[in-house]
């Protein structure tokens, strides 16, 4: 069974499934992470959608790219978590199913092309303290009380 994060679903509300692939990227004692800043500041594991036809690992580099402008290598699967939202921007109910993965970030290769994101690198409390979603922080709270 995947464990749920965040609201319960609404009583008679439809949902859509949405999966997702998303990313823990350490460099060293602190995080790559992504702010969304269209209108409230949500902090972010870096990820998002799994298009049609792309596997979770395609869609994981495609949006950690486009995220924050990072090339990443040795994916490895954590987990996976749902969440019942609203998402504004697709005006869709969905079932979000979050595949979360640890990965290497490498290098900066370019600046963010997804609208109004910004990249942080974070220290371990910050990151932790900042994520807005339940189920991604719960994920980095394990990673890093698995840590050395």
């Amino acid at each position: 069974m995947i464990r749920r994060a965040g609201d319960v679903p609404k009583r008679g509300q439809k949902y859509k499934m949405r999966a997702g692939a998303y990313a823990i990227l350490p460099i060293g004692r602190r995080f790559l992470l992504t702010a969304d800043v269209s209108d409230v500041v949500d902090v972010q594991l870096p990820g998002g959608g799994i298009d049609p036809g792309e596997s979770p690992l395609q869609a994981l580099y495609r949006e950690v790219r486009e995220e924050i402008g990072w090339s990443i290598a040795q994916p490895l699967r954590l987990g996976a978590f749902r969440r019942f939202v609203f998402m504004p921007e697709y005006d869709m109910w969905a079932e979000k199913m979050c595949h979360i993965y640890v990965a290497h970030p490498t290098r900066q290769i370019q600046n963010p092309t997804e609208p109004h994101h910004e990249t942080l690198i974070l220290d371990t409390d910050d990151a932790i303290a900042a994520l807005g979603c339940d189920g991604g922080r719960g994920f980095l709270e394990r990673y890093v009380a698995a840590r050395p």
